[in-house]
């Protein structure tokens, strides 16, 4: 049987993983503990019964260099006690003291067997060639070791199992209201982003995710409404041409008399003209909301671009053109947006001009200003923001009327905003009507 896809292995939720982490450290700081304290115990009770015994060799041994071998009192029952010669021979014992040493005198073990008790021994020398050996018994040393050690192995899993519930329950408490915003936000579809989860109002990371979650679901709502206007905006815009071009169709069919076919043609192409810029701006905006409108970055001379703009207006017959203003600026950037965005403030300036439109541009130490002004009526100042959003006409007969598709401005910004740049109208524009203002950094890509 093949083993499941890791990467397809359901991961366990946070509120195991957490209970699994917290229990897995409480049972190893509770069994290092549980250790720890049944050495100190043991450890504790042998030293008290080596010292015990060691006073009982010091007392033999006392009354052996005071009154000799015989002058050995009665000795306790459970005690040990061996008087061990030179030779090795038990001299003297206590009464059920083995008739051999215990242990060796020159290098005695701390606990010894004798029979069935254990005993903690101790060496003491006469001043003679005696040696006296005591033992305590350890078996109440040994019984409370044990109820210990009984003791802990039952209530160490009891706290360890404790510990995991409190965990269990205190974790899913806590995200009781992470999962309750999951489940607000899985109910979220493209009909419903009005919604909104609730906030605990905590004033924690649980309440700050809430509102982070808010804002994301403003900014999607935004951005969805602003979709919906952008795709209404467009389609009303592309109804437009497309009536004119099916009218001037159905007319040439049905009359054919009526309509050379010089001003059908003109028809087609004032149209599809409109048609095509229409399409290339909602491209370009396109990419942008994409994040897709990427610099191919070159050596652009800004200055070039206007002057070729102001040749291109003089030969249309349109507006007197002021290029006083223009001077050297190079900079580096995406020479086709570039070139994109000056043909449309001048385009833009053109079609509100009375009879002059001005451009210029200058080179400063960490950025390059270029504008573009005419002698129209100019913006109200509550518009000026505004006139750089999408579609939007403070006139629309009037700029439908001249070929404005209301994108114009709107990527200017955009070409401007992706270069590092700003956009903004002046409030005072040198010929009286409406001045845009780029600035641009020398060095965009920096």
């Amino acid at each position: 049987m093949m083993a499941p896809d890791p990467q397809i292995r359901r991961r366990a939720g946070v509120r195991v993983r957490l209970t699994l982490v917290a229990t897995a450290v409480v049972a190893l700081a509770l069994i290092v503990g549980s250790i720890t304290l049944w050495a100190l115990v043991r450890a504790s009770l042998y030293d008290g019964l080596m010292e015990g015994a060691r006073q009982d060799a010091s007392a033999v041994s006392s009354q052996i260099e005071s009154g000799g071998v015989a002058g050995i009192g009665e000795l306790d029952d459970d005690h040990l006690v061996q008087v061990v010669d030179a030779s090795g021979t038990v001299v003297a014992g206590s009464e059920d003291a083995p008739t051999t040493p215990v242990t060796s005198t020159e290098h005695p073990e701390p606990v010894v067997q004798v029979g069935d008790t254990r005993y903690a021994v101790a060496i003491e020398r006469t001043d003679g060639d005696l040696t006296v050996i005591a033992g305590r018994p350890t078996s109440d040393a040994d019984q409370t070791i044990a109820t210990v050690a009984i003791a802990l192995a039952i209530g160490v899993p009891i706290l360890v199992a404790l510990v995991a519930v409190v965990a269990w329950v205190g974790v899913g408490r806590a995200l009781a209201p992470v999962e309750r915003m999951r489940r607000q936000v899985g109910d979220v579809t493209s009909a419903t982003l009005s919604r909104r989860v609730d906030e605990p109002g905590t004033h924690d990371e649980i309440d700050r995710l809430a509102g982070t979650l808010n804002a994301m679901l403003a900014r999607l709502d935004l951005a969805q409404a602003s979709q919906r206007r952008f795709i209404s905006d467009a389609s009303h815009e592309l109804k437009s041409p497309l009536a004119v071009l099916r009218q001037y169709a159905e007319l040439s069919r049905a009359h054919p008399e009526r309509l050379a076919d010089d001003e059908l043609a003109t028809a087609v192409l004032e149209e599809g003209a409109r048609l095509e810029s229409l399409v290339q701006g909602m491209l370009v905006l396109a990419r942008a909301d994409e994040a897709a409108l990427h610099l191919e970055p070159q050596d652009v001379d800004l200055d070039d671009l206007l002057l070729d703009e102001a040749a291109r207006l003089r030969s249309l017959g349109g507006p007197t053109v002021d290029t006083r203003g223009i001077a050297a600026a190079r900079m580096r950037g995406d020479r086709a947006l570039l070139g994109q965005l000056v043909r449309n403030l001048v385009d833009n300036a053109a079609r509100h001009a009375r009879s002059r439109v001005s451009l210029a541009v200058r080179r400063e130490p960490e950025r390059i200003v270029l504008s573009v002004g005419d002698d129209g009526p100019g913006v109200p100042a509550a518009d000026r923001a505004r006139v750089f959003e999408r579609f939007v006409r403070l006139d629309a007969s009037r700029a439908r009327a001249h070929g404005g598709s209301g994108l114009g401005l709107a990527i200017v910004a955009e070409i401007a905003h992706v270069h590092g740049g700003t956009v903004h109208l002046t409030e005072d524009a040198e010929l009286g009507g409406a001045s845009a203002v780029i600035e641009l950094p020398t060095h965009p890509d920096a």
